[in-house]
């Protein structure tokens, strides 16, 4: 019989090593495993791993003056923050005070904003929320994804913005309630947030209260589909009632924006323990989870690049937060901007 070739006799004592090793292994009672390789920077520039939210800041201190003695500006809750970063964002604060500049300067360094809730309807504050609404059309109009989220207050000042109609909310006893949210139309969900839930959480939602209400105005599913201008902007995902049985709109998004707003608070079920009626249980935490990681998916999808040193300079860690929660039930923790 002749020798094997030589690619064949290569092969042949590739094996006889490996057993070799693995025998010596056995007999020193040492299982070894194959060796990985090391993992490779993401390539996909289509999808950025680093988003930045900017969130504007709320004037007071979020405790009626009691923890600023009626000195501080604003504020952004803790909450807010850590919805972002659950989700793997990071925040820089967009103080409404500033000069336009600088928040124009902010607002270059990020990949999506967030409204939060709070009671000021007026003044400067509405004045930057509808700079910065139309600083996210004009974003996604020139073909530049760029989201919004807006939270209660925030969809209530967007409504106005949007309806250019400051006096078109409506009064709800919503204040302080755990709610279910119902669904007026399963189709119209194709393509929102709820696409991502589970069906199981889907019908979950509409039977138990899993959402956390706060808030005493809001809009009724009527008043949005004969405004000519908000039904050609949002579509309704979802509706709950107040402790009355009115009913008013709880979730909305833009028909051609990356643009979803709630009149509930997502982040409130796993950073917010001051008051008894906010919900806590594993399926309330699923809800917060799952808007908070949609909302960062869509800040993947920008195309901003910030520098990575004018990013860290203007992070919301370049504050200390403020424990309040012994002084407000709204909030546990707050930053405070003087």
């Amino acid at each position: 019989m002749g020798s094997p070739p030589p690619h064949r006799l290569l092969l042949l004592l590739a094996v006889a090593a490996v057993l070799h090793r693995s025998a010596a292994a056995a007999a020193e009672g040492v299982i070894r495993l194959p060796r990985g390789r090391a993992c490779a920077a993401p390539t996909d520039p289509a999808a950025y791993d680093r988003p930045v939210i900017g969130i504007v800041s709320h004037p007071g201190d979020g405790a009626g003056g009691r923890v600023s003695n009626g000195t501080a500006a604003s504020y952004i809750a803790a909450s807010y923050v850590k919805f972002v970063e659950s989700a793997g964002a990071r925040v820089v604060p967009l103080i409404y005070n500033e000069p336009e500049e600088r928040l124009l300067e902010k607002l270059s360094l990020v990949n999506g904003v967030l409204f939060t809730g709070g009671s000021v309807k007026s003044g400067p504050y509405f004045e930057t929320i509808k700079k910065v609404f139309q600083y996210v059309l004009d974003k996604n109009d020139a073909g530049i994804p760029f989201p919004l989220f807006a939270q209660c207050l925030g969809f209530e000042l967007v409504s106005m913005i949007v309806s250019k109609d400051n006096n078109i909310l409506e009064s709800f006893s919503a204040t302080n309630q755990a709610s279910t949210l119902q669904f007026p139309n399963y189709s119209s969900l194709e393509g929102s947030v709820f696409e991502r839930f589970d069906p199981d959480l889907i019908k979950k939602l509409s039977t138990s209260c899993l959402v956390m209400q706060n808030h005493k105005y809001g809009i009724s599913p009527k008043t949005l589909r004969e405004n000519v201008a908000l039904s050609s902007f949002f579509k309704i995902l979802t509706t709950s009632p107040d402790e009355n049985g009115e009913v008013y709109v709880s979730t909305v998004q833009a028909n051609k924006y990356p643009i979803t707003c709630t009149q509930w608070h997502p982040e409130k079920a796993i950073f917010e323990f001051g008051k008894q009626m906010i919900p806590h249980s594993e399926e309330a935490v699923q809800v917060t989870q799952n808007f908070a990681n949609y909302f960062i998916s869509q800040a993947r999808k920008s195309q901003n690049r910030p520098p990575a040193d004018k990013v860290l300079d203007n992070l919301i860690y370049n504050y200390s937060p403020t424990f309040i929660g012994k002084k407000s039930k709204s909030f546990d923790v707050v930053y405070i901007f003087s």
